[in-house]
């Protein structure tokens, strides 16, 4: 199983006046915990996109570019990017400069994003939520099969004959499709035979078995291989050397975060019992000792009828840069081959 980590390139939202500073900052050091994940063995590091003052990573790509000149091994991916809102001919060029940047580590998930500022910000109705990616999605993949096309659609100038440049490093470059909890969202990645991210930041993990096993049975159907039809999973975790002390240093600033979060959408108030809840041995979060985390990836696989990638959501609030420096080396030299070994 790959294990990996997944950054929003949480920004310092301090002192107006320090802004430029410390948001420089906070990219140095995210550079600086790709670089360590390449260093202890982790197979992935992905960087998300959103468009607000709280994060960083608008420009996803840049960021990965940068990642590659500093690593050696590590695959580099968005999570996700916001295909709905973006120009599937200048993703793919991004992601196919980032590919020979890297020589072969860049990847993308494409998904239509847990927040919706990118819709207005580039013109975009968000009534045409599900209308914008069907056809963009359906672009991509065809500029991804074919370096000269002909196309048309409905929210964007029609293609004839056209050839898409930079073709990427790799022959068949890696795109996920990033679900939440839709049904048609598993299916449709089934159909299409693409690898499925699952973002599950709540509840417990065994619920989505159901949604799994549609995805799966949609590529069957399609006529794709078993060994084409990858699942990951992507969840908010954090790794300390006790689980007390990982707990003591992830709350508050996951309290805080989700408080924010929360009034935004109406979610009812943070509270620890809720937390404890979604991080006892069947709930969404991973936040513990390297052992007792090892073990709930794989009783979440087993629970999903086998997972091939698990991605650690870590950025919060109050996280130090020296804490999630020290939570990846355990991920890296701990939590992975505990996990890996119990696969052989």
């Amino acid at each position: 199983m790959e294990i990996g980590i997944d950054s929003f390139a949480a920004a310092n939202v301090g002192n107006v006046n320090d802004r430029a500073k410390n948001s420089a900052q906070a990219l140095d050091e995210l550079l600086q915990r790709i670089v360590k994940s390449d260093e202890v063995g982790l197979d992935y590091f992905g960087v998300g996109e959103h468009h607000r003052a709280e994060f960083l990573d608008s420009a996803n790509t840049v960021i990965l570019a940068a990642a590659a000149a500093l690593t050696k091994n590590i695959k580099l991916n968005s999570a996700v990017t916001v295909l709905s809102a973006a120009d599937p001919v200048r993703i793919f060029q991004s992601f196919a400069t980032l590919d020979l940047i890297s020589k072969g580590r860049a990847e993308m998930v494409v998904g239509r994003g847990s927040f919706t500022e990118a819709f207005p910000l580039f013109g975009y109705n968000l009534n045409d939520y599900d209308e914008l990616f069907t056809e963009k999605l359906e672009l991509l993949l065809q500029i991804k099969r074919k370096e000269v096309i002909s196309w048309s659609g409905k929210f964007r100038a029609p293609l004839n004959e056209q050839a898409i440049y930079p073709r990427p490093y790799q022959l068949d470059l890696p795109i996920w499709l990033g679900v939440g909890g839709t049904p048609a969202s598993f299916a449709r990645a089934g159909t299409l035979g693409m690898p499925l991210m699952v973002a599950i930041i709540g509840g417990e993990t065994h619920r989505f078995r159901p949604l799994i096993d549609l995805y799966r049975e949609a590529g069957k159907r399609a006529g794709h291989a078993p060994e084409k039809l990858k699942v990951g999973l992507h969840s908010l975790g954090y790794v300390s050397q006790t689980t007390e002390k990982a707990i003591a240093e992830y709350y508050p600033g996951y309290a805080k975060t989700f408080t924010r979060i929360g009034k935004e959408r109406g979610w009812p108030p943070v509270t620890f019992e809720r937390f404890a809840a979604q991080n006892g041995p069947t709930g969404a979060y991973l936040v513990g000792n390297p052992k007792e985390i090892a073990e709930k990836i794989l009783r979440h696989s087993e629970s999903l009828g086998g997972i091939n990638r698990f991605t650690f959501q870590m950025d919060n609030a109050d996280l130090s840069h020296a804490q999630l420096l020290n939570s990846i080396e355990l991920i890296g030299k701990e939590v992975a081959p505990l996990v890996n070994a119990a696969h052989q």
